[in-house]
């Protein structure tokens, strides 16, 4: 009878050897941790001239390079804006195109830079300017490798809008758009318009000034998107019929003035509250976005608005972040993947090791789309962590990105690779 019992527990044992085995080989090559190999620091910042925590997203040239921006560091501290260019080895190396002074020039840029057709590079400063409320400004190369700095416009902090946190886009006539955080007549931010002049001037004209109402208040980081016909689409993080933000859309009038909608008015429950970052439409026209809180459930969300039938938009939402390892507060957006997965970056949430946020894909199904984690930022001393921008492919689905804080002592922030 001992032998049986014996005989017993040996199978036992070797039943839970095998689970034991089996759980840790699917801990090795889960998402998060198979990713491992495919993750690259490509720059990280010093926290001198360099620049110093970038906050916002980075774009491609057609030869590879990276351009961005970081809201610190630099000469004066006021931030700058970078290029890297990759070397035949696979390193990296950074060149400052601009380092603000913070006087008229502009302070602290959160958003990225976006190109002309000629190769000019325009962005947004939260702070600075004639008026200390922010800017708009372009910056040229020269044949000599240098760039210099134009402003476009100053804002005043009044009816014109202040302190830009997102960023700039293109009409196809030249025109650029863009959204301050405050400003406007009721201080709630306003969208706003630059057209060029023939002399080289610019022209500020306001789309829509937000209430602090139903209408929303206080657009934050993230660009505004357009829609083939050409209506704008855009988040503002608070204000809505409960307090906790809207997706709007901006329709074009033949007098020229412009027609607010709102589009998903967020009750700070399931749905979410606080939407941040650029929306991206689908091939369906569907609109996809992250809200960075729930107060009551969760700690932030992604999600996809639906055109119904008679002109109504319907939410529905892909994935609920739960904190701790599974992330939390998305802030940057996200972006499309050539097979249909979302891809963005959580600011916060830790692993085993620490750290804060991670680089998440989400895979389409029915109802909740099935996450993936190819890295969690550790932070310092090996990693980047609290991202708060979206993420770029590059032509080969190579991913590319930064994080605010992190490396070395953890103050300063990296861009990173993640290869396909």
């Amino acid at each position: 009878m001992n032998r049986n019992k014996n005989r017993f527990w040996a199978a036992v044992c070797k039943v839970l050897a095998v689970v034991t085995v089996t759980l840790i080989m699917a801990l090795i090559l889960a998402p998060g941790a198979s990713a491992k190999g495919k993750y690259k620091i490509l720059y990280n910042f010093a926290g001198g001239t360099d620049g110093s925590q970038p906050y916002a997203g980075l774009i491609l040239d057609t030869s590879g390079n990276l351009y961005g921006t970081a809201t610190a560091g630099g000469p004066s501290g006021d931030g700058t804006v970078f290029k890297l260019t990759k070397n035949s080895d696979g390193s990296w190396t950074e060149s400052l195109l601009y380092s603000f002074a913070g006087g008229t020039d502009g302070a602290t840029p959160y958003a990225g830079v976006t190109f002309d057709a000629k190769g000019n590079l325009y962005g947004t400063t939260y702070s600075g300017g004639a008026s200390s409320a922010g800017t708009v400004f372009q910056l040229s190369p020269s044949s000599g490798g240098t760039w210099t700095e134009s402003v476009l416009y100053s804002f005043t902090g009044g009816s014109d809008g202040a302190n830009p946190e997102a960023g700039l886009i293109f009409d196809p006539s030249g025109n650029l758009y863009g959204a301050t955080s405050y400003g406007g007549a009721s201080a709630d931010g306003v969208v706003y318009k630059l057209t060029p002049n023939s002399d080289g001037t610019w022209t500020e004209s306001v789309l829509h000034t937000f209430t602090g109402g139903q209408d929303g208040s206080i657009p934050q980081v993230g660009n505004l998107t357009f829609d083939p016909p050409g209506n704008l689409y855009g988040t503002a993080a608070v204000g809505g019929g409960s307090g906790f933000g809207v997706v709007y859309k901006l329709t074009p009038n033949s007098d020229g003035t412009w027609t607010e909608s709102v589009l998903r008015s967020f009750t700070g429950g399931k749905d979410g509250a606080t939407p941040t970052g650029t929306l991206i439409f689908d091939s369906a026209g569907r609109l996809y976005g992250n809200s960075n809180e729930e107060p009551y459930i969760g700690l932030g969300n992604v999600f996809k608005l639906t055109l119904g039938a008679k002109g109504k938009w319907y939410e529905h939402v892909l994935y609920m972040f739960q904190g701790n390892q599974d992330g939390a507060y998305p802030v940057g957006g996200v972006v499309l993947d050539t097979a249909g997965n979302l891809c963005g970056t959580t600011s916060a949430g830790i692993n085993t090791h620490g750290g804060g946020g991670q680089l998440f894909k989400l895979a389409p199904r029915r109802w909740l789309w099935k996450k993936y984690v190819p890295h969690w930022f550790e932070g310092p001393p090996r990693d980047g962590f609290d991202s708060n921008a979206p993420v770029v492919f590059d032509a080969a689905g190579n991913l590319y990105g930064t994080a605010f804080d992190g490396w070395g002592s953890g103050c300063c922030g990296v861009v990173f690779e993640y290869i396909k």
